[in-house]
């Protein structure tokens, strides 16, 4: 069942973004290389294979901004790495290192700055080049546990809408759009299905690559 947002707030991206990465058929392997946040901090932790540079900085800020934590934070960490320490981070709008991020389990692996891209492509390579309907299907079988809550991900999507209409979100939004990189996410750079995505959110810059017979984009 699909939670109305609150009037005038639209959550239909957020809701797209979160339901296209999980259905995606192929693996899908993230590029941490500096700071995630927003959007673009979905997109790295909801890849199938999240690998963090030591330079990485994971950011979920929604409570610094007065909103409720939406989008992915509800359905993902407590999966992830618990529940005492998903409260722990999302209540406090925690910043999270590469290492520690490894280290609770929220990414699979943290790297050296300039190991990161090789890392990730040699995954993503290992990936291509294994049987596709065995990782197909490990994939959507584990997925199955985002799809049986995913009336946590629809709560989180209400209550963060609607916190944005509260007067707590009003100086929040403020220092975002005085800020010299505003925080509202900009359009992805939708390369073609032969080339990686570049996703960007803010000032920050990862890499998300789908594999399998060829590389592809998320679905619209």
């Amino acid at each position: 069942m699909v939670t109305p947002p609150a009037p005038g707030v639209d959550t239909r991206d957020g809701r797209t973004l979160v339901r296209s990465m999980i259905a995606c058929r192929k693996p899908i392997v993230s590029a941490i290389n500096g700071v995630a946040v927003g959007g673009g901090l979905a997109i790295a932790l909801l890849a199938d294979i999240s690998i963090a540079s030591e330079r990485a900085l994971l950011i979920d800020g929604h409570v610094r901004l007065g909103l409720a934590a939406g989008d992915h934070a509800a359905l993902v960490w407590p999966l992830a790495i618990g529940m005492a320490r998903a409260k722990y981070h999302l209540l406090l709008g925690n910043r999270i290192t590469g290492r520690e991020a490894a280290e609770i389990g929220l990414v699979g692996q943290c790297v050296p700055h300039q190991d990161l891209m090789s890392t990730a492509n040699e995954i993503a390579t290992r990936l291509a080049k294994g049987p596709q309907f065995a990782l197909q299907g490990t994939k959507a079988a584990l997925n199955d546990w985002y799809l049986h809550n995913m009336g946590i991900f629809e709560h989180s999507l209400y209550v963060e809408a609607h916190s944005a209409t509260l007067p707590d979100a009003r100086p929040g939004s403020v220092r975002c759009a005085r800020a010299p990189n505003p925080c509202s996410p900009g359009p992805s750079t939708r390369t073609g299905t032969n080339r990686p995505i570049m996703a960007r959110h803010g000032s920050d810059q990862g890499r998300m690559v789908a594999v399998g017979d060829h590389l592809t984009t998320i679905p619209p």
